[in-house]
């Protein structure tokens, strides 16, 4: 365990002896009604604070119990399930990813707009992000203690300010805990795989007559992960699902046939496991692990051209179905990122006069992750020359008759080890804080103020990396007096050592050491956030139909960040006003290596830093409009706010709805529309270049598959978003007619101007090539002899998205079912998105719909259904999630060769655009065995279920990619 760790552990766990001493304080039900005013109900998406206050957003609740019934390790897997989060990221995404950042962090995307417009609470307080996009990490929030969670499902600027455009995820903590509670459980995968261990103690008590009250917990939480499988198809733990589906593009347009190929088994034939001779007179021969040639197994019953492009022979551009697969990579993916995650919470309050009180609450966490992104380091497009003095004598000769010097050669690169990748976030959040009531002239107020101050430290570290120029100078071997060495001399010089690419041969110590230094690539960001906030709401009239409510208050808010990267990913020169990393004894200098950085195979760091500050005003009201048993009771809400950003200027957002309780029994009406916004985050002013290497990218102009590097750079000239909200819906909650039932149903639609969004590299490079968008043209650069080329990817506000669907909620519970005890309750809820249109405004280019698009984290209906039987001795779940079929996509035009129409950029035609959905079952369970100590276990994926095949390996983001996992545990509350 780490100091760090240890600390963390120290300085929440002062406060448990302190919560656990005096167990003879009243119950926790007894404090609550004890806490007098400071238990006033607080609505997450209003900050209306009122007793029976309907807010008109809908809001979804999970309680404490649900969050138990379904044991999971992180309840952000919890309320992921909800239908309206579309495109949550866990331990499960970014496995792939070397650059990001992201591996392991869990966020939440409402309306699959992403979680850069979701805006995470904890107790409705904004919390420092764990990544430079701004967006916290929800496994470093304090677990057992969390009370509820409150999902608002639609605009909430005008109450909480921006990044809440999709809604607002709000944890709300018992600040009121008392006595001791803990949890231990275990868990595996049906693959043994995955072992999971989490272990969790929390305590709460009362001093003073109940006015100091301290709680704290400590939890610790470690999952094995699910590694990566063999070169070839295989996956983890025998896993069978993955079949290297791929999306090729034919690049005909015209000959009846579709232009895009959905295709099982693909067979990259510009390299193989240890090496392929891909281009000329040669081409065809691979060498086996003992480096003897032999005429590779294309598949599709290829046949290689022997041209200077390396076509083969009724194959596809770029890939062949079936044939000699071992060299594949892909399935050399972690499918979930090892995870250690330890976090220490406490607060302590003190009520100073009656129902006022002044707080202080700690958190500090860490999560640590490693995946690995994918087997080996494929490198396709090397040029050998004949002359090379490993290379056999029977090709040498071959060569030699021939006639020519040189080939193009692709290797998966299997004699080095794959790429490891190392992440460690550390979060330090304070915060100070007073709330309470107070009296003017008569009237009662409420008031909140706190200041926040947090701190996130993130560092990766990649192992096992090579540098492209060391290794492009390695495999460029020749023959001095007697050795085989480096054939440039300069490389020579600074120490290279010369390697055998072709077959199996494992490099020796001396090769590894300079091919793949032990000090890889790093990062090493700090955020800074500070937060300081006052509100006052209160029922300052009475008025025809009841007080009406009101709410004001100020905030102001600062985030900051700053990166530093290793020399040879930045380099050591200045460049677009991004200084230089120097280089040192770790990272001594090198004529082979630029001085301008992108050196690494991947995980090429940029420095980086830059800082906003935001002051905003807020007010907000709660007009009764009428309240009679003739025409029911209605409430009018309305909100306005004003946000100063220090980097883009003023922007005023807003909010109108209301509330109808009609006549009939049970039957509530409400609306809202909505003016909100998001500012761009520190990432897209500022941000370092985050780079990500994209391997088998299509170069259009020569038809073939290249490994290129893409460059994410900041634009400090960006200027919000600017969102309109719209949504309405009826709910019928518990008529006398029919007790206990409820059922809601909602419309919502949202539109989005000036998106913060930029083109994907394919995108930059095709608008290029078919003369769409000239000024791409000077992005990027693909046809690169000293290694992988580059396309750099800017942000602009130049989109607009439109997405617009319903959400429906109902809920049944029976009492005493049949005369038996305890209650069966049953509860379904459900998204559907209608449309989801994003329109980049290009010229040449047309809107495109992702609403059903399931790689895209889309689907067309989400639904989660759970019945439960609960009594006071045992309870039973069971728990189903279904995910509607999608496609691959709503532009493309599906036909069979002989039928297809002429493909265009806005309408490409495919073969295959069909995407399968999921049915996922989950059973658990708990009993009593002693009294406050209950067993519990839990079967998530009862069915095995395996993610859709889709052209992306898999998208976790959506579907279970690890299959049944078997969980048990105790828990005890005393």
């Amino acid at each position: 365990m780490t100091s760090t760790r240890l600390q963390a552990l120290a300085a929440c766990g002062l406060l448990l002896p302190l919560a656990v001493h005096a167990q003879d304080t009243p119950s926790e039900s007894e404090a609550a009604e004890e806490g007098g005013g400071l238990e006033e109900i607080l609505v997450t998406g209003t900050r209306i604070m009122s007793s029976g206050y309907n807010a008109p957003t809908p809001t979804s609740v999970i309680s404490a119990e649900q969050l138990t019934a379904n044991a999971q390790p992180n309840i952000f897997t919890t309320v992921a399930q909800l239908p309206s989060l579309q495109g949550s990221t866990g331990t499960q995404t970014n496995t792939f990813s070397t650059s990001s950042g992201a591996q392991g962090l869990s966020s939440f995307s409402l309306r699959g707009l992403g979680a850069i417009r979701t805006l995470t609470l904890l107790d409705g307080q904004r919390v420092v992000g764990a990544n430079v996009t701004g967006v916290p990490d929800v496994s470093l929030f304090p677990q057992l203690l969390i009370e509820r969670v409150d999902v608002v499902n639609g605009g909430a600027s005008s109450s909480y300010g921006s990044d809440a455009v999709g809604g607002v995820v709000n944890f709300v903590t018992n600040t009121r805990f008392e006595g001791v509670k803990g949890n231990v459980q275990g868990a595996v995968t049906n693959y043994d795989d995955n072992e999971t261990i989490v272990a969790q103690i929390a305590a709460g008590s009362s001093f003073f007559d109940g006015r100091l009250h301290a709680v704290g917990s400590i939890e610790y939480h470690d999952e094995a992960g699910v590694g990566p499988g063999p070169y070839g198809i295989g996956l983890a733990g025998g896993r069978d699902w993955f079949t290297q589906r791929t999306l090729v593009n034919r690049n005909v347009l015209n000959d009846g046939s579709p232009q895009y190929n959905v295709i099982d088994y693909a067979q990259p034939y510009n390299y193989t496991k240890y090496g392929l001779i891909t281009s000329g007179p040669l081409q065809g021969t691979a060498f086996d692990e003992a480096g003897n040639p032999f005429t590779f197994q294309y598949g599709s019953n290829g046949t290689p051209a022997g041209n200077a492009a390396g076509t083969v022979n009724g194959c596809l551009p770029g890939f062949c179905v079936g044939g000699d697969v071992s060299g594949n990579v892909d399935s050399g993916r972690t499918l979930q990122s090892d995870l250690e995650r330890i976090n220490g919470y406490g607060r302590v309050g003190l009520e100073f006069a009656d129902d006022d009180e002044i707080y202080v609450t700690a958190n500090l966490a860490q999560v640590q992750t490693h995946n690995q992104p994918i087997n080996g380091m494929n490198r396709p497009n090397l040029t050998i020359q004949c002359s090379n003095a490993f290379l056999p004598a029977s090709i040498q000769q071959r060569c030699a008759d021939a006639g020519i010097t040189s080939f193009q050669y692709g290797t998966s690169n299997a004699i080095l080890p794959s790429t490891q990748v190392y992440t460690d976030r550390r979060q330090y959040r304070f915060v100070l804080g007073a709330m309470g009531g107070l009296n003017v002239l008569g009237d009662e107020w409420n008031y909140n103020g706190y200041y926040e101050h947090g701190i996130n430290f993130s560092d990766i570290d990649v192992k096992s990396i090579m540098l492209n120029p060391r290794f492009n100078q390695a495999i460029n071997a020749t023959v001095l007096d007697g050795n085989i060495v480096c054939a440039n001399a300069a490389a020579r010089a600074s120490g290279c050592v010369p390697i055998n690419i072709f077959g199996g041969m494992r490099p020796s110590d001396a090769a590894f050491n300079y091919l793949m230094p032990a000090k890889g690539p790093y990062q090493r960001t700090r955020q800074n956030q500070d937060v300081a906030s006052f509100n006052v709401s209160g029922t300052p009239v009475d008025l025809w139909a009841g007080p009406l409510a009101l709410a004001f208050g100020v905030e102001w808010r600062k985030e900051e960040y700053r990166v530093r990267a290793d020399a040879y990913g930045n380099g050591i020169n200045t460049q677009a006003g991004i200084e230089g990393t120097p280089y040192n004894s770790d990272y001594p200098a090198d004529p082979v290596l630029g001085d301008n950085g992108n050196n690494w195979y991947a995980g090429n760091y940029k420095n980086g830093e830059g800082d906003y500050s935001v002051k905003e005003a807020y007010v907000e009201f709660d007009l009764p409009l009428f309240d009679s048993e003739g025409a029911g009771r209605a409430n009018l809400n309305a909100a306005s706010r004003v946000t100063d950003y220090s980097t883009s200027g003023t922007i005023d957002v807003w909010k109108v709805g209301g509330t109808w309780d009609t006549p009939l029994d049970g039957l509530r009406l409400r609306a809202t529309t909505s003016r909100d916004a998001r500012a761009p985050n520190l990432s897209e002013l500022f941000a370092a270049p985050v780079t990500t290497t994209l391997p088998n990218f299509l170069d259009p102009t020569r038809n073939v598959n290249v490994i290129v590097i893409q460059n994410q750079v900041g634009n400090p000239a960006l200027t919000p978003e600017i969102a309109r909200n719209t949504s309405f819906g009826v709910v019928l909650s518990e008529p006398a007619w029919l007790p206990n039932f409820s059922v809601s149903v909602d419309y919502y639609k949202i539109k989005i101007d000036d998106v913060i969004s930029s083109l994907s590299a394919n995108d930059i490079v095709n608008y290029c090539v078919r003369g769409i968008l000239p000024q791409t043209c000077g992005s990027f650069s693909l046809d690169n002899s000293n290694g992988p080329g580059f396309v750099n990817v800017q942000s602009f506000n130049f989109a607009s998205i439109e997405t617009s669907g319903f959400d429906i909620e109902a809920s049944y519970r029976w009492p005493q079912l049949f005369g038996l005890a305890g209650t069966f309750t049953v509860r379904g809820l459900a998204t559907h998105i209608r449309e989801y249109v994003t329109d980049n405004g290009l010229p040449g280019t047309v809107p495109v719909d992702t609403a059903g698009v399931n790689i895209d984290s889309k689907a067309d209906w989400k639904v989660l259904a759970i019945q439960s039987y609960d009594t006071d001795k045992f309870s039973l779940q069971i728990q189903e999630r279904w995910i509607s079929d999608g496609v691959l996509g709503n532009q493309y035009i599906e036909c069979q060769p002989g039928t297809c129409p002429v493909s265009t950029v806005a309408r490409p035609t495919i073969d295959n655009n069909h995407v399968d959905g999921a049915f996922y079952l989950d059973i658990g369970g708990s009993y009593e065995v002693l009294p406050g100590t209950t067993a519990y276990f839990k079967v998530d994926n009862v069915l095995d279920e395996d993610p859709a095949r889709v052209t992306i390996f898999s998208n976790p983001a959506l579907y279970d990619a690890l299959g049944r996992v078997y969980r048990l545990g105790v828990r005890f509350d005393l």
